[in-house]
Protein backbone atom coordinates (compact mmCIF):
# COMPACT_ATOMS: atom_id res chain seq x y z
CA UNK A 1 0.00 0.00 0.00
CA UNK A 2 2.92 2.22 0.93
CA UNK A 3 4.18 1.84 -2.55
CA UNK A 4 1.10 2.62 -4.47
CA UNK A 5 0.73 6.03 -2.50
CA UNK A 6 4.49 6.86 -3.52
CA UNK A 7 3.82 6.01 -6.97
CA UNK A 8 1.23 8.79 -6.64
CA UNK A 9 3.44 11.12 -4.93
CA UNK A 10 5.41 11.47 -7.98
CA UNK A 11 5.16 14.07 -10.25
CA UNK A 12 6.71 12.39 -13.32
CA UNK A 13 3.98 9.52 -12.83
CA UNK A 14 1.21 11.75 -12.31
CA UNK A 15 2.24 14.07 -15.39
CA UNK A 16 2.69 10.89 -17.51
CA UNK A 17 -0.79 9.30 -16.04
CA UNK A 18 -2.28 12.58 -17.47
CA UNK A 19 -0.57 12.99 -20.60
CA UNK A 20 -1.65 9.36 -21.13
CA UNK A 21 -5.70 10.14 -20.36
CA UNK A 22 -5.16 13.38 -22.58
CA UNK A 23 -4.15 11.61 -25.64
CA UNK A 24 -6.67 8.83 -24.82
CA UNK A 25 -9.74 10.71 -24.30
CA UNK A 26 -9.43 14.23 -24.99
CA UNK A 27 -7.24 15.27 -27.63
CA UNK A 28 -8.06 15.35 -31.33
CA UNK A 29 -6.82 12.08 -32.26
CA UNK A 30 -7.98 10.19 -30.25
CA UNK A 31 -8.72 6.37 -29.60
CA UNK A 32 -12.24 6.85 -30.67
CA UNK A 33 -11.39 8.89 -33.85
CA UNK A 34 -8.75 6.75 -34.61
CA UNK A 35 -11.22 3.73 -34.88
CA UNK A 36 -13.25 5.59 -36.99
CA UNK A 37 -10.45 6.74 -39.29
CA UNK A 38 -9.41 2.90 -39.52
CA UNK A 39 -12.86 2.51 -40.84
CA UNK A 40 -13.41 5.11 -43.14
CA UNK A 41 -9.68 4.47 -44.62
CA UNK A 42 -11.20 0.30 -44.80
CA UNK A 43 -14.45 1.44 -46.38
CA UNK A 44 -12.87 3.58 -49.65
CA UNK A 45 -10.39 0.93 -50.28
CA UNK A 46 -12.73 -1.50 -50.98
CA UNK A 47 -14.62 1.23 -53.04
CA UNK A 48 -11.48 1.74 -54.97
CA UNK A 49 -10.93 -1.86 -55.44
CA UNK A 50 -14.86 -2.17 -56.89
CA UNK A 51 -14.31 0.81 -58.91
CA UNK A 52 -10.82 -0.65 -60.42
CA UNK A 53 -12.87 -3.89 -61.11
CA UNK A 54 -15.29 -1.84 -62.86
CA UNK A 55 -13.24 0.54 -64.86
CA UNK A 56 -11.15 -2.23 -65.96
CA UNK A 57 -14.58 -4.53 -67.55
CA UNK A 58 -15.91 -1.04 -69.36
CA UNK A 59 -12.42 -0.55 -70.61
CA UNK A 60 -12.59 -4.77 -72.19
CA UNK A 61 -15.74 -3.87 -73.27
CA UNK A 62 -14.47 -1.36 -74.93
CA UNK A 63 -11.90 -2.73 -76.94
CA UNK A 64 -14.29 -5.02 -77.88
CA UNK A 65 -16.76 -2.82 -78.61
CA UNK A 66 -14.33 -0.93 -81.45
CA UNK A 67 -12.25 -3.81 -82.43
CA UNK A 68 -15.42 -6.23 -84.03
CA UNK A 69 -18.43 -4.36 -85.85
CA UNK A 70 -20.30 -7.44 -85.39
CA UNK A 71 -20.03 -7.44 -81.41
CA UNK A 72 -20.59 -3.46 -81.89
CA UNK A 73 -23.71 -4.49 -83.72
CA UNK A 74 -24.66 -7.55 -81.01
CA UNK A 75 -24.31 -4.76 -78.17
CA UNK A 76 -26.08 -2.28 -79.71
CA UNK A 77 -29.30 -4.41 -80.54
CA UNK A 78 -28.95 -5.79 -76.67
CA UNK A 79 -28.86 -2.73 -74.86
CA UNK A 80 -30.58 0.14 -76.75
CA UNK A 81 -33.19 -2.40 -78.67
CA UNK A 82 -31.77 -1.38 -82.10
CA UNK A 83 -32.84 -3.05 -85.11
CA UNK A 84 -32.68 -2.95 -89.01
CA UNK A 85 -35.35 -1.09 -91.45
CA UNK A 86 -37.00 -4.64 -92.21
CA UNK A 87 -37.08 -6.24 -88.67
CA UNK A 88 -39.39 -6.28 -85.31
CA UNK A 89 -37.89 -6.38 -81.77
CA UNK A 90 -39.80 -8.19 -79.06
CA UNK A 91 -39.01 -7.53 -75.48
CA UNK A 92 -39.99 -10.50 -73.48
CA UNK A 93 -39.80 -9.50 -69.45
CA UNK A 94 -40.42 -12.92 -67.45
CA UNK A 95 -42.19 -12.40 -64.51
CA UNK A 96 -40.66 -12.26 -60.65
CA UNK A 97 -42.01 -14.78 -58.33
CA UNK A 98 -41.28 -14.73 -54.51
CA UNK A 99 -40.53 -17.60 -52.61
CA UNK A 100 -41.57 -17.76 -48.89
Amino acid sequence: MKRLIDLFKNKYFLISLAFLVWMIFFDKNDLFSQYQYRQQVNKLKQEREFYQKETDKVKKDLDELTSDPKKLEKFAREKYLMKKENEDVFVVVGTKSKDK
